[in-house]
């Protein structure tokens, strides 16, 4: 599988779908009835699901995104050699005669006159995890087919990673760097080793909510029974469970969380910033949110932003 990612100022998109180049797509989409084209349906797999799936890496306001990328795309497909169009047969001469049978394109099936071949509304798509307007990183995108294979992606709820910046020294109404400053303080005193224990003591804290949530006792047979398991999730996919929280990077005021989470979304990860700087007898504001990972799905096999064409995007599906 393919995966995704996303940094600041960098974007990356991969798809994990069958390996063809961009004229095999052109060969397949021209046996297709004329009204609707759905990639879900092109004759090479028909029966994979997976090859509608597509992970992407969004930034801010990724529903702009989304429609401006669908919309890129089709217009590389409109850029492809078409089927030609349908002939339209007539019979002519008189009746009472020899008749005969014309054979010319049909108007009514013409580009120039129906319009392109392929239209954003031929590509149904959804994503799996929704990221907030302040959040980058990886995205897992449905498309036709693959709009039940991401609902079910999401159903499964896979754990998450996140990168999360913060700087200490202010805060904000909003709890993000664009809001309002409404208090400010010293940050001076803060070292690793506070953070640490800060960090650890979050962690700590939520695993031993995940055990009560089951009913058992930390210290129990039962807990331990459970732990072996895997990861305990909790049974309702509304409450937000901390795995693993480090800090990677601390150079005041600035400094970098690293989140394993499930459950989670985008003000609930600015809190954990101005949770940290609060412990830490300061105050905190989160700068930036990036999801470096979405379940298995990691950085690797990610292509930038530039390379957000349809040529690009079929050779990524061959690796």
């Amino acid at each position: 599988m393919a995966s995704i990612s996303v940094g600041c100022n960098w974007k990356h998109v991969a798809v994990p779908v069958q390996k063809g180049s961009k004229e095999n797509v052109a060969d397949n989409l021209e046996y297709l009835e004329p009204a609707i084209y759905d990639m879900s349906q092109v004759p090479v797999h028909p029966k994979n699901t997976e090859n509608s799936v597509i992970l992407t890496d969004f930034s801010p306001y990724s529903r702009m995104r989304l429609s401006k990328t669908r919309s890129s795309r089709v217009e590389d497909l409109c850029e492809l050699k078409c089927r030609p169009p349908i002939d339209h047969i007539s019979i002519e001469g008189d009746p009472t005669k020899s008749l005969t049978v014309q054979k010319s394109p049909s108007y009514a099936d013409h580009p120039l006159v129906v319009g392109p071949r392929y239209q954003p509304c031929d590509f149904r798509c959804t994503w799996a995890t929704y990221l907030g307007k302040d959040t980058s990183g990886v995205f897992v995108l449905g498309l036709n087919a693959g709009l039940l294979l991401a609902r079910r992606l999401h159903m499964t709820r896979p754990t998450r990673a996140y990168h999360i910046q913060g700087i200490f020294g202010q805060a904000t109404d909003n709890y993000f760097l664009d809001g309002r400053i409404v208090e400010k303080a010293t940050f001076h005193h803060i070292k690793r080793i506070h953070m640490a224990r800060v960090l650890s003591s979050m962690q700590a804290a939520h695993q031993k909510q995940m055990f009560e949530q089951c009913g058992v006792d930390l210290q129990s047979q039962a807990a331990y029974e459970l732990a072996v398991q895997g990861l305990v999730r909790p049974s309702s996919g509304k409450i937000p469970v901390i795995y693993s929280i480090k800090c990677i990077h601390l150079q005041p005021p600035h400094f970098t969380l690293e989140v394993q989470c499930i459950n989670e979304y985008e003000m609930y990860l600015k809190t954990i910033i101005h949770e940290v700087g609060i412990q830490l007898r300061s105050v905190a504001t989160c700068t930036s949110i990036q999801c470096i990972r979405h379940g298995h799905l990691k950085l690797d096999h990610a292509l930038l932003r530039k390379y957000w064409h349809l040529q690009q995007v079929l050779d990524n599906m061959a690796k």
